[in-house]
């Protein structure tokens, strides 16, 4: 079930049978990767831009299996790697000032020829950095009540467990009941 145009198209070209939640509404597990993962195993994802569509096939799947490097492991999000917010073409200038009240510096994505970046949903991303993003719970949610804001690229409470590759084997981290 792929999460993104270009890994639908890829597979189709090898010949690999997709499918949709429309035929599969609750895949028994969702296996993906990370931007970021938190010591409670919250991430941030959408690195790629196909952060709604990621969401959506992991708040319906029974089980989140994420697999990372030791690279992706942070101490508290936003320590590395922007939180990716998905917006609306609409009005999304005026997200930019929004966004900055939540403590963050956006800056709009955009593709190699310099265009604002377009999800396969017809969105724009703001890329969030902040200093310091110390309660991700309270940020999302302010974000999510925001006309406009279509998704976030946090992803609380969501994985089940998180396999972590190293030179000497893997890891596996499960979330606590």
């Amino acid at each position: 079930m792929p999460t993104s145009r270009y890994s639908e198209l890829r597979a189709q070209k090898l010949g690999i049978t997709v499918a949709s939640l429309a035929e599969y509404p609750s895949p028994d597990i969702t296996i993906d990767g990370a931007d970021e993962v938190d010591p409670h195993l919250d991430l941030i994802k959408g690195g790629g831009g196909a952060l709604l569509r990621e969401k959506v096939v992991a708040q319906n799947s029974r089980k989140l299996v994420i697999i990372v490097d030791q690279s992706k492991l942070v101490p508290r999000l936003g320590h590395q790697f922007a939180v990716p917010v998905e917006v609306t073409h609409f009005g999304h200038e005026v997200q930019d000032a929004f966004l900055r009240s939540l403590g963050c510096i956006p800056t709009l994505r955009r593709d190699k020829s310099g265009r604002p970046f377009d999800t396969d949903n017809g969105n724009y991303i703001y890329d969030c950095r902040f200093e310091r993003l110390d309660d991700p719970t309270e940020v999302q949610a302010a974000m999510k009540s925001r006309a406009g804001i279509v998704e976030t690229g946090f992803f609380l409470g969501m994985a089940s467990e998180v396999l972590i590759g190293s030179d000497s084997g893997v890891e596996v981290r499960k979330r606590q009941s």
